[in-house]
């Protein structure tokens, strides 16, 4: 359930179980014949690995030796002016390794990472971005990425072929035996040998044991690796992207424009129910009036009518006018908590909701109003599309974090890839470092916890 239910509800009542085009399973994935582990050392991407860990050496011998030099060759020269250029130009020249390095990462081993934040150069000229060079941790961090990165170039580079060569060469000896007895003079493959006596690999016990060794070793190398490169990963990752803090920040203008977009489709909605329900109702109600006032003297009993008519179209208007309210922040969530808002909430539900709420203290009014909404929009899922014969609300307090949790025995189903209504709840409460997790398996039950931080 962090998609809104209806397109989400339909996808999990069967259409991902009919069955797909011949070779594929109901959601289009290619079945394979072979198990995992037969077939990934054939995989394109167990080569792609392979191929990334053989650049490594290369990559990383040219760009170590160009940054020990030029860096070296900058502190050097700080005795003069020529130092702080030639140390701004190693870093602009490992800024550039850094584009480099992760073009070959999204090329070979399908990671995207996302380019650090570029320099900011406040004046122009060359003395503002040699400064502006030198004092971007982006810089520094490339820097340490070339350093770090060729001594583990040489481990997995060492490690990835040994066991490669090893594995395919074991594997294929019952193809090529025939070179040695033919072609070198001896009786195999030598397992041992000294002065007075050797062993050869040449019986066909002894061939087929080797095959089923270089079978493990060919089997294994790929996972192995594929756990090489995890490492390479991580460094791409941790150096040569942007910075904690550069996420940070575009996560944040990120959520800032989530809510900006949220408050604007919220103003635009009430505009809309204002203009359409209680608007018009009040300009009917005073075309009423004035009609009634113009009768009164020559029908009184017409008018009579009128005015009651009128009384009529206020009560309703005012009945518009409390859901609006309630839609936008009601009273009772005010005054006495999310414990009683979330109650009134539950009893206007189409199934039995029971609430239970733990609170020894309430939190910020801004988290409380989200935590009413975020229960309040899930009931109505729960209402509309669930197709359940109850519900229930959990809200507690887990260190500095608020606890929600929705739960009914309906259809279940839901998957938050694909968007809508939950998808758009979701992003409400990531805009304040909430999290929305949703387990809802087809035929139910679907359950849905949200976590927002505590404020006081």
């Amino acid at each position: 359930m962090t998609m809104g239910y209806g397109q989400e509800y339909r996808q999990g009542y069967g259409y991902d179980d009919l069955p797909g085009p011949r070779g594929t399973d109901g959601r289009g994935h290619r079945r394979h014949r072979l198990p995992a582990a037969l077939r990934t050392p054939l995989e394109a991407r167990s080569w792609r690995e392979f191929g990334y860990v053989l650049l490594n050496l290369p990559v990383a011998s040219v760009t170590f030796t160009y940054a020990v030099t030029m860096v070296a060759l900058g502190a050097g020269l700080l005795v003069t002016f020529l130092g702080i250029p030639v140390l701004a130009g190693a870093l602009a020249g490992c800024r550039g390794i850094g584009a480099l390095e992760r073009a070959r990462a999204r090329g070979l081993l399908r990671l995207e990472v996302t380019d650090p934040e570029p320099l900011r150069v406040r004046k122009s000229g060359a003395p503002a971005w040699m400064g502006a060079v030198l004092k971007s941790g982006t810089s520094w961090r490339h820097l340490l990425y070339t350093l770090l990165h060729f001594p583990w170039a040489v481990f997995s580079f060492c490690v990835a072929v040994t066991f490669w060569t090893c594995g395919w060469t074991l594997l294929t000896y019952p193809l090529w035996f025939w070179v040695f007895p033919m072609y070198g003079g001896q009786g195999g493959l030598q397992l041992y040998g000294d002065t007075h006596h050797s062993v050869y690999l040449d019986n066909p016990f002894e061939i087929a044991v080797t095959a089923l060794v270089g079978l493990l070793f060919t089997i294994a190398t790929p996972w192995i690796v594929r756990a090489l490169t995890m490492v390479d990963r991580l460094l791409v990752v941790g150096l040569l992207g942007p910075s904690r803090l550069a996420k940070r920040v575009v996560e944040l203008e990120s959520d800032r424009g989530v809510v900006v977009d949220t408050a604007a489709a919220d103003l635009r909605r009430i505009e809309r129910d204002l203009h359409d329900g209680a608007q018009a109702r009040l300009v009917a109600l005073a075309m009423g009036l004035g009609l009634a006032k113009e009768k009164l003297t020559e029908d009184p009993k017409a008018a009579a009518r009128m005015v009651e008519d009128a009384h009529g179209e206020v009560k309703t208007a005012l009945q518009e006018l409390r859901d609006l309210a309630r839609g936008i922040h009601p009273a009772v969530l005010t005054d006495r908590g999310l414990d009683a808002a979330l109650s009134s909430v539950a009893s206007r539900c189409t199934v039995p909701v029971q609430v239970e709420v733990e609170l020894s203290e309430r939190p910020a009014p801004a988290i409380e109003g989200i935590a009413y909404f975020t229960v309040s929009e899930l009931l109505q899922n729960v209402s509309k599309h669930a197709r359940a014969s109850s519900a229930t609300v959990d809200v507690w307090r887990s260190e500095d974090r608020l606890m929600l949790q929705v739960m009914d025995d309906g259809a279940g189903g839901a998957d938050v890839s694909a968007g809508s209504g939950l998808a758009g709840l979701a992003e409400r409460l990531d805009a304040v470092d909430g999290i929305l997790v949703v387990d809802s398996p087809v035929g139910g039950p679907t359950r849905v916890t949200a976590e927002l931080p505590w404020r006081r």
